[in-house]
């Protein structure tokens, strides 16, 4: 989780045995916590951004890995209220969702774009909803 800063982690362990599924959860709100937590390469960030699907596609991938896990989720965006571009605006944030031993072209990524009027909390709470739906095998997310 980058923009999200944890809530995704703490919306699962709200819920009684959570901890039967969720083995770990990275905060990496910095790109030198991605870099050092989940192996983002230097690269990545410089030549695409931290609000990438590249990046996030490395965040989910370092995550199954270095929590030996069979799923992972990443999150990363612009929640504001500043920070954003015209490349990308307040209110974009990218996810993916890689299963262990997925190559990126079988992962899914996907880059959005949230109503900025919704404010920080509202976009990092949108943002934590959408990430945990793809959680969901029948997700619809997953579908488009």
């Amino acid at each position: 989780e980058s923009c999200t800063g944890g809530m995704i982690a703490t919306a699962l362990t709200d819920v009684a045995g959570s901890s039967d599924v969720l083995l770990a959860g990275f905060v990496t709100y910095a790109d030198e916590a991605k870099q050092r937590l989940l192996g983002v390469s230097p690269e990545i960030i410089e030549t695409f951004g931290s609000v990438s699907v590249a990046c996030a596609w490395a965040m989910a991938t370092g995550a199954v890995d270095r929590g030996n896990s069979d799923i992972a989720i990443a999150v990363s965006g612009i929640a504001g209220p500043g920070g954003g571009s015209a490349a990308k605006p307040v209110g974009t944030v990218v996810f993916s969702r890689v299963l262990k031993g997925q190559s990126p072209e079988q992962a899914f990524a996907v880059k959005m774009q949230f109503d900025p009027e919704a404010g920080r909390s509202g976009i990092r709470r949108q943002a934590a909803l959408f990430a945990l739906e793809l959680l969901l095998p029948e997700s619809d997310a997953l579908k488009s």
